[in-house]
């Protein structure tokens, strides 16, 4: 085990035979060496299985929290939190359960309980629950069977919404700088400001951008469309990041979500325009502005990264007006044929 410090902050990791011709993997360690997780992760990374208990539904995630150093696929930070977060809630409901005894009616039970109010936090605690479930079976052992199989996710609203056509307006017309390339990244690629900030020339490809994405692991190609290519033509080719802060002691630097957040939030403070509007609303923009091209769901999936289900939600907002207009136009052609009496003699006639 060494510990490294960089920029301040202190960096545990566990490598076996470290320094010799026949080291092993460099295996990252817990932040705080004074938590059980830590230890637990040390005697994990040195093949003692059986450090963790795992009856119970406490030590089950306990002994997942402590396997995601080692994990193939690796959790993003916020990933991580996430999961955190959620896990916290089914360790109050079942932490001294014995895990073998924790079946689908009880999470069930607890998904109509909190879905009652608050459908989106009962989504996100299934959520980290499958997760773990699927760490743990399989050829872990440690779970021998799914308390999660056929609980059903509370049927999800329409997403974020679109930012509007005033407020896209708005965005137009004042953002500059960063700021500016982060709204016009966001906006016609559909991706998330974890993966905006990330963007390069060096993942240009040709006429699309291909990318790893952050949280989710999807790998979708954005095509550049002709808005972002427009603006892309007076960026200056550098390596790094397309947006790097402009002031303070950072400038220079790449952003992080939350500094790119904060400039955002200065800007909006004082466009009355864009009250309500949020970065998320942008991956609706994307989805939108490729259904009205004529893209499917499934094309759409490709371009944006999200799933089928969720481009279908984005772009509900688009198909209803659709429809709308659609219906009104059937209306005018009917009249105009002389199928259909025009609104305004129907009011007469009623009278």
């Amino acid at each position: 085990m060494h510990w490294v410090t960089s920029k301040g902050k202190d960096y545990f990791y566990y490598q076996e035979g470290r320094g010799t011709a026949h080291a092993g993997p460099r295996i990252r360690l817990p932040d705080d060496p004074h938590s059980p997780a830590f230890w637990a992760a040390v005697q994990q990374a040195q093949g003692i299985n059986d450090a963790v208990p795992t009856d119970t539904i406490g030590g089950l995630i306990d002994a997942y929290v402590a396997a995601w150093p080692g994990l193939p696929r690796k959790l993003a930070p916020s990933t991580q939190a996430h999961y955190l977060r959620y896990l916290k809630r089914v360790r109050m409901a079942w932490g001294s359960l014995r895990a073998e005894d924790l079946r689908p009616k009880h999470v069930q039970a607890l998904m109509e309980k909190i879905g009652a109010e608050k459908p989106a936090s009962a989504n996100n605690i299934l959520d980290a629950l499958k997760a773990m479930c699927n760490w743990a079976r399989g050829p872990r052992e440690l779970l021998h069977h799914d308390p999660t199989h056929g609980v059903v996710k509370f049927t999800g609203g329409e997403g974020f919404k679109p930012w509007t056509p005033a407020q896209l307006q708005c965005a137009d017309d004042n953002f500059t700088g960063a700021l500016r390339r982060a709204y016009v990244l966001g906006r016609y690629t559909g991706q998330r400001v974890s993966d905006v900030i990330r963007l390069g020339w060096n993942d240009v490809d040709g006429d699309v951008i291909p990318l790893r994405q952050k949280k989710s692991g999807a790998f979708p190609v954005c095509p550049i469309l002709p808005e972002l290519e427009q603006e892309m033509r007076t960026w200056e080719k550098r390596p790094g990041p397309f947006l790097l802060q402009e002031r303070g002691r950072n400038a220079g630097k790449p952003f992080t979500t939350n500094q790119l957040w904060k400039v955002f939030n200065e800007v909006r403070a004082d466009l009355p325009e864009l009250e309500g509007a949020v970065w998320h609303g942008l991956r609706a923009n994307a989805c939108i502005r490729h259904r009205l091209e004529g893209k499917t769901a499934m094309q759409i999936s490709d371009m944006v990264g999200l799933s089928v289900e969720m481009v279908e939600r984005y772009c509900r907002h688009a198909d209803r007006k659709a429809v709308a207009q659609a219906t009104v136009r059937e209306l005018r052609e009917r009249q105009n044929s002389g199928n259909v009496k025009p609104l305004k003699n129907l009011q007469q006639k009623g009278k």
